[in-house]
């Protein structure tokens, strides 16, 4: 875009015209862009023309709208650049250049920790102890939620602080003209109009445009190659001339010359996509696991509480003991108790230490729950360039002509080839030949552009107006002087006079392989042409990506690759990975003719897309979540971050930009997606292990409440307060090493299955509620225990028989098939023991004999066992129609009424299979009894055959006896 442009394309038309373009785009481009451009005017017109005219020949164009206000700022002079007063009054009218991150206040950030429904009944329960004075369990109850507070708010501040400081040592830095010098400065100080040096290597540091200066101060007609994947995912890079526009976070990969910045921070190209982070605050889905668990155990809390409160208030009035504030207090005490306080606990300090696990493994998470959430991931949307791919150009086959090897079509290229240059091709050339010919890896480091045997008397480079580079070469040990030329295969095969190649050049075309042709001259006739081959090249997939990609497989989770490059190459690419090739273009997100669940249906079954914008990324991530899968994204651009932003796992790899960071729950240290499986697999065992222990609290609380409700009503019997909140404390205290257990892995997505998990929590706890009953009853009719010794009794058994329910809970099959951690054990078997020392020794209770302790424990073990069998065997014949039936909603049935269906077609193509395969088995029976008349014809014909062999062979001895015969008369005759 040069200074009298008059473009007003808004966001959208500037995203139609870069897609567009993308379109455009023919993949069999093999040649380079122009290094120097004629001087001539006229003759860089008939350039310009004739590149038009070439339809292999394409460059990327993205626009950008100038506001006339802004378009006056910028005829700043190249030489002096802004003054530091005019920059720093810019700079507080436009701000700094850099996207501002949202950022929660701290205090506000530690207050939402105290946030959910467990916590707010837990706030209300501290606020009635405070009311009845008793500041005992006031004192308990505050401790247990600010340690809950404090763990989340310090891990998750932890990791950002981790974040911050790595961003601020990649903080970017740019030259840029004031006040006549050229200095350095941050590129966050960058403000409209200034004058900055665009070098090899610089990340431009804002929205710039291309002044045709070069650093020095005298005008070029040179270009400025550019790398643009990070915005577009473009693998190839793009050139870009005077009055072009470059944009923030690309890469100057070949080229120098000073640009002047027309925009900054928000309102560069990647503004958009931080506006599209913005519209994503979704809340996330642990937090709803947390708040549906919690919801239903206060709702049954507060049902069952309210019932006693209401019932003894009645029973007692009029009495002493019907004082309200001391059946509140009693009423409290029982709450507290019963409410799994150290839930968010437990389960913030197995992610915190799950997030410590994945940091030893460069996987940082920013966010705790994301990793809940990885465990849960069913579909990994992936952004193909510089995470799946290398981002850089690598040798590939080659086609070759007869007569000549891999060997020589290299060495030909690296002799027409440029050495000292940054041009993507070139280098991937020189880089192919040192790696592929001996003769290059065995010369001295003294002579890195010469061959051995070798001389180059002259070199042309890459020409736009013939699209070749030529070299003419000398063989030193033969003497013979031949010339080589190197450039668009559509170009030298018809120099070479080989139209016959047209249909290999299609093919590499349709394999999105880029190819350059290598052609020489033949010996003795410099004007004769000999066609070598044509020299492949691609951006490969990383060398662990495949096995990645198989690994994600066998855990259940299905990849689909997200790319701006163009289908074909998307397609070549999944081919390689071992991927589907189903590959959509954005045409297929953006079909005014289809109806949008037509449009979701082709997400699902797609494999990847092509040619997108962050637009369609964020789409893509959309339409897949309200499919109902958990997505996770990965990517590394600006042009990733928003669905990295959007999905439920946002994962930054290696090398990313600060907005692929910002917007992701989860940054990558190492390169490529192979510490992606080490995440999966990390962050299952933690989920395993948070829903080993939502499965034991809730058991645990379900019996709590029954057990304690019916006896209160129908016997009038409660244990002492100071029991009640021991058992509270000990199981919580003890259940928090669950953060280190050896949690057995799933192959498939975890899922919290809510319907399954509450109804198996209402069977073990009900299982165990008639367990203590029957405790009870024993101990009080059969052993006739004291009155005392009867609150121990109760006291050991409610103590000991839910909490040794942990060690069954953390496994859906039998207890013993994984072993826990040592450290696990020991802290559950360390309550026990302090359990059975209180009630031997009596300290808050009557004290009972030793026998009838390590009895109550024993039978606790009994009952453990038992009730393991019952869990196994509910897993076993547990399915999602039953969860239906006993917790319905409407998603549930409408999924139920979707999966009938499936299997009904599933039914009717295994029907018409089974009658298939009965059709093929009667025509193979038909078949073999046909074959076997045929065998018994032939073998009547066969005996047939050999008497008629045996007469043939008897007729033929007998006209040799008769040839006999007639030769001895004959004789005879003679004789006489």
């Amino acid at each position: 875009m040069d200074d009298n442009s008059n473009e007003n394309n808004d966001d959208s038309q500037k995203r139609t015209e870069f897609s567009k373009s993308q379109e455009k785009e023919k993949p069999s481009q093999a040649e380079h862009e122009p290094t120097p451009m004629p001087k001539n005017k006229d003759k860089r017109k008939e350039d310009k023309r004739e590149n038009d005219r070439d339809e292999d020949d394409h460059d990327i164009q993205v626009t950008d709208e100038i506001p006339p206000d802004v378009e006056e700022l910028l005829h700043t002079d190249s030489k002096t650049g802004l003054s530091t007063e005019e920059a720093q009054t810019r700079l507080d009218r436009f701000g700094r250049n850099e996207i501002s991150e949202y950022k929660q206040n701290r205090i506000l950030k530690f207050l939402s920790y105290f946030q959910g429904s467990i916590a707010y009944l837990i706030e209300i329960t501290c606020i009635v102890a405070a009311i009845v004075k008793d500041w005992t369990d006031f004192g308990i109850i505050l401790a247990l939620l600010f340690v809950n507070a404090t763990i989340g708010f310090v891990e998750e501040t932890r990791a950002e602080s981790a974040l911050d400081a790595l961003k601020q040592s990649l903080a970017l830095k740019t030259r840029v003209k004031r006040d006549g010098k050229l200095v350095e400065l941050e590129a966050a100080e960058l403000v409209p109009g200034d004058i900055v040096a665009l070098r090899i290597g610089d990340i431009i540091p804002a929205d710039c445009r291309l002044l045709g200066i070069g650093i020095s101060g005298s005008e070029t007609e040179t270009y400025l190659n550019v790398d643009q994947s990070a915005l577009t995912g473009e693998s190839l890079p793009v050139n870009r001339k005077k009055g072009d526009c470059v944009f923030s976070s690309s890469t100057v990969k070949q080229g120098q010359m000073l640009a002047v910045v027309y925009k900054t921070g928000a309102q560069t190209y990647i503004g958009r996509a931080a506006t599209l982070m913005n519209m994503t605050a979704d809340q996330g889905h642990f937090q709803k696991i947390i708040n549906q668990i919690g919801n239903f155990l206060i709702l049954i809390t507060v049902l069952l509480v309210t019932i006693i409160f209401v019932y003894q208030v009645v029973k007692f009035r009029n009495t002493p003991q019907g004082d309200v504030l001391v059946i509140l207090q009693d009423v409290l005490v029982l709450t507290v108790a019963a409410i799994p306080v150290g839930l968010p606990t437990v389960l913030s300090v197995t992610m915190a230490v799950g997030a410590k696990q994945l940091a030893s493994k460069k996987v940082i998470v920013k966010r705790l729950t994301a990793i809940e959430e990885l465990a849960s991931v069913s579909v990994l949307c992936s952004d193909k360039t510089g995470t799946m791919t290398l981002n850089e150009l690598k040798f590939d086959e080659p086609w070759l002509s007869t007569g000549y090897g891999k060997s020589d079509i290299l060495l030909y290229a690296y002799l027409c080839s440029e050495q000292s240059t940054n041009d993507a091709i070139e280098m991937a050339v020189v880089s192919a030949a040192k790696q592929g010919l001996d003769i290059l890896k065995d010369r001295g480091d003294d002579h890195d552009h010469e061959v051995p045997g070798y001389k180059t008397k002259s070199f042309t480079p890459f020409n736009p107006s013939v699209k070749y580079s030529k070299s003419t070469v000398m063989n030193l040990e033969t003497k013979e002087t031949f010339q080589i030329v190197k450039g668009a295969p559509q170009v030298i095969t018809k120099l070479a006079d080989r139209e016959d190649t047209t249909k290999v050049v299609t093919d590499l075309a349709k394999r999105g392989l880029r190819a350059l042709g290598v052609a020489r001259t033949v010996d003795n006739d410099p004007d004769k042409w000999e066609l070598v081959g044509f020299i492949c090249f691609l951006d490969p997939p990383r060398p662990d990506t495949q096995e990645t990609i198989q690994k994600c497989k066998n855990l259940g989770v299905k990849i689909k690759m997200i790319t701006g490059d163009q289908v074909i190459i998307a397609k070549e690419v999944a081919h390689r990975l071992g991927m589907g090739r189903v590959i959509l273009d954005a045409n297929h997100l953006a079909d005014p003719n289809k109806s949008l669940d037509e449009i979701t249906a082709h997400c699902e079954r797609a494999d990847g897309f092509a040619q997108v914008t962050p637009e369609h990324k964020f789409k893509v991530v959309e339409l897949l979540q309200k499919k109902g899968y958990l997505v996770g994204m990965t990517g590394d651009g600006v042009n990733d971050a928003p669905a990295l932003k959007k999905a439920n796992v946002g994962i930054a790899v290696s090398g990313c930009t600060d907005a692929a960071r910002s917007a992701s729950d989860i940054v990558l240290l190492a390169p490529g997606l192979s510490t992606i499986v080490d995440g999966i697999i990390t962050s299952r065992q933690i989920f395993q292990r948070m829903r080993s222990y939502a499965l034991y609290r809730i058991t645990s609380t379900i019996h709590f409440l029954l057990f304690f409700f019916f006896i209160i009503l129908i016997l009038d019997w409660k244990l002492p307060a100071i029991l009640l909140i021991l058992i509270a404390i000990l199981n919580d205290a003890a259940t928090i090493v669950i953060s280190v257990d050896n949690a057995k892995i799933s192959n498939t997505p975890d899922k919290w299955r809510i319907g399954q998990l509450i109804t198996l929590s209402f069977l073990l706890g009900i299982c165990l509620s008639g367990f203590s009953f029957a405790h009870y009853f024993i101990f009080k009719n059969v052993i006739k225990v004291t009155n005392g010794q009867l609150q121990t009794v109760m006291y050991l058994h409610i103590s000991s028989a839910p909490h040794f329910m942990i060690f069954s809970t953390r496994l859906g099959g039998f207890f013993w098939e994984n072993i826990p951690s040592v450290m696990f054990i020991a802290a559950i078997l360390g309550t026990q023991i302090f359990a059975l020392i209180i009630s031997v020794f009596g300290w808050l209770s009557p004290k009972i004999p030793f026998k009838i302790a390590i009895t109550i424990l024993c039978i606790s073990l009994g009952i453990f066992v038992t009730l393991d069998v019952v869990k196994v065997i509910v897993f076993k014949y547990w399915s999602f129609e039953l969860t239906t039936i006993l917790w319905p909603t409407p998603r549930r049935r409408a999924k139920l009424t979707r999966r009938n269906r499936e299997r009904e077609k599933q039914r009717q193509v295994q029907g018409n299979f089974s009658k298939l395969q009965k059709v093929l088995l009667l025509i193979k029976v038909i078949r073999a009894f046909r074959n076997d008349e045929n065998n018994k014809k032939n073998e009547n014909n066969s005996e047939k055959n050999e008497n008629n062999n045996e007469e043939n062979e008897n007729n033929n001895e007998e006209n040799k006896n008769d040839i006999e015969n007639d030769e001895n008369n004959n004789e005879k005759n003679e004789r006489e």
